[in-house]
């Protein structure tokens, strides 16, 4: 049983999406199981319907008006580097209504619904492959695994958007008496769960480098520096879920095939530059390409 793996990553999402693009239509892996994490759950429903042009558009036309109805911060760019500062005006704005949150992405819910459609959602739901997303329980404090075979269109379209906000700076959903939000914060790289679902080989798409050469800048101002530090946080779920994750592949036995980002994307994966993120799609192919070259001339 072959599964498909794709992190959690914000708008480095766009790199994943070049990796599968390569996996899927030049080396014509076929996979039983797609498991996501945040924007790898954006992914993974497309992905295996075979709609590659659908996702690489998706991801190469969003922008932030389209991801936040109230969006936390203004990004400006200083010398070619993108600046996060504090955008007073909403984040006020969200003190006074009583929210809890910074930020809201309700535009990220209604763009999932608008690109993936209930006759794509039943056609996927005959298929055999299973799809699955990872959300965070926040009530319960755990991570929790939503199956497409398990699911209602509406279901699974809310279970896509909640695995993709970023607490405290996009929504927080309240969903079967519980409280849930990003995926990542409990299971960033679901590797565990892909073996535990009956996979004998993985390809983990990791949208992270796997050494970091570079020295850690932390933000200047209180909120650039809360992002940092949610950054640096998440990166030790990421180590833990793949040190966790081949361990087990060892002991059972599993094959994993890992694809991390070659070079480090972006220290702020909340922005959405669709010119970024096209390039960053093109990355993504031609470095699972390479990866795969340098693989078969290991075999020979």
């Amino acid at each position: 049983m072959r599964a498909l793996v794709i992190s959690g990553g914000g708008s480095k999402g766009a790199f994943a999406g070049g990796v599968a693009q390569y996996l899927l239509e030049v080396k014509r892996h076929q996979y039983d199981l797609y498991l996501g994490t945040s924007t790898g759950s954006l992914l993974i429903p497309h992905l295996a319907l075979g709609n590659i042009e659908q996702i690489h558009s998706i991801y190469t036309n969003v922008n932030m008006s389209k991801i936040f109805n109230i969006c936390p911060f203004v990004v400006k760019v200083k010398d070619g580097v993108d600046i996060v500062t504090i955008n007073h005006f909403n984040v006020i704005r969200q003190f006074f209504k009583g929210k809890r949150t910074f930020g809201e992405s309700k535009g990220l819910k209604k763009y999932i619904r608008s690109n993936f459609s209930l006759s794509d959602f039943n056609q996927l739901k005959k298929m055999k492959k299973d799809v699955v997303i990872t959300v965070t329980n926040f009530t319960k404090n755990e991570a929790e695994y939503k199956s497409i075979k398990e699911c209602t269109y509406e279901e699974f379209c809310d279970w896509s958007w909640i695995s993709s906000n970023y607490v405290p700076f996009m929504s927080l959903v309240e969903k079967n008496n519980c409280e849930y939000g990003d995926g990542g914060f409990s299971s960033l790289v679901p590797i565990r769960e892909a073996i535990n679902r009956g996979a004998t080989e993985i390809d983990v798409i990791i949208l992270e480098t796997e050494v970091n050469m570079e020295k850690t800048v932390i933000g200047k101002n209180p909120f650039s520096l809360m992002i940092d530090l949610f950054r640096i946080a998440l990166d030790q779920v990421e180590k833990h879920d793949i040190a966790i994750g081949k361990l087990i592949a060892n002991n059972k036995n599993v094959k994993l095939n890992l694809y991390y980002t070659p070079t480090k994307l972006t220290n702020n994966a909340l922005i959405f530059n669709k010119e970024v993120m096209k390039t960053w799609w093109e990355q993504g192919y031609e470095y699972a390409q390479n990866k795969s070259e340098i693989m078969s001339d290991n075999k020979l």
